[in-house]
């Protein structure tokens, strides 16, 4: 075979040897799991938005909340997050006042039950829109030293096959060095998109985060109004 027919991408991989093929296969599995949680996640972020948005709009429409709490029992499963918050605490308002005589006393457990009801419902919506973002923060920092252990290896094996020829050439060192550099190449397909992703989602969930959190207080504020 010639330089360039040794040197061709489909080629390299195939001679490679068996420890930096397992690599390389490693990598383009992790690759394609990272694209897929990529893609879900911008996703489910987008309908987030779209969903949290929309609330807000009806929200602070001046409507009832009662009437915008019998909407959301009409529609729970396809409700958004934001949603899903304010119906945990107008559900946990409305069953307190049910319960209580409706003194000062009482108030304040009432406001108590509404905040827990949503502080509890807020972190569940953060750890589903936050599942995952580990596992490609995780691709984005260990894949290039995974790559760069199968490059280790392919050079080491590149340059002990030197022992056996009389005369070293570049032609006779330059296909094992390509084996070996395609792992570090993968390496890097995996780890950039990931972790370019990974910061982009961190930055989106934590401006979601501080929407839903204001909400929540402004919420628990129009709550102790009515439970006076």
């Amino acid at each position: 075979m010639t330089v360039t027919q040794d040197l061709s991408f489909i080629t390299l991989i195939t001679n490679a040897s068996v420890i930096v093929q397992i690599v390389m296969a490693l990598l383009l599995c992790v690759s394609l799991m990272s694209w897929n949680y990529i893609f879900s996640k911008m996703f489910a972020i987008k309908l987030t938005r779209r969903q949290t948005e929309e609330f807000e709009r009806d929200f602070w429409s001046g409507g009832s909340l009662n009437e915008l709490y019998k909407e959301f029992e009409g529609h729970r499963q396809s409700s958004g997050a934001l949603e899903r918050i304010f119906g945990a605490g107008m559900g946990e308002f409305q069953k307190g006042r049910a319960s209580f005589s409706g003194t000062m006393a009482d108030s304040g457990a009432l406001l108590d039950g509404a905040r827990r009801a949503m502080r509890a419902t807020y972190q569940r919506e953060m750890d589903s829109l936050e599942s995952h973002l580990s596992f490609l923060a995780s691709v984005g920092s260990v894949s290039p030293y995974v790559g760069l252990f199968g490059t280790v290896w392919g050079i080491m094996n590149a340059f002990r096959g030197l022992a056996n020829v009389q005369q070293a050439t570049l032609a006779a060192v330059a296909p094992g060095i390509a084996e070996a550099l395609i792992a570090t190449a993968i390496g890097l397909f995996a780890a950039i998109p990931a972790l370019l992703a990974y910061n982009r989602y961190t930055y989106d969930i934590d401006r979601l985060a501080i929407r839903f959190e204001s909400f929540v207080e402004e919420f628990s504020n129009i709550l102790q109004r009515q439970g006076r």
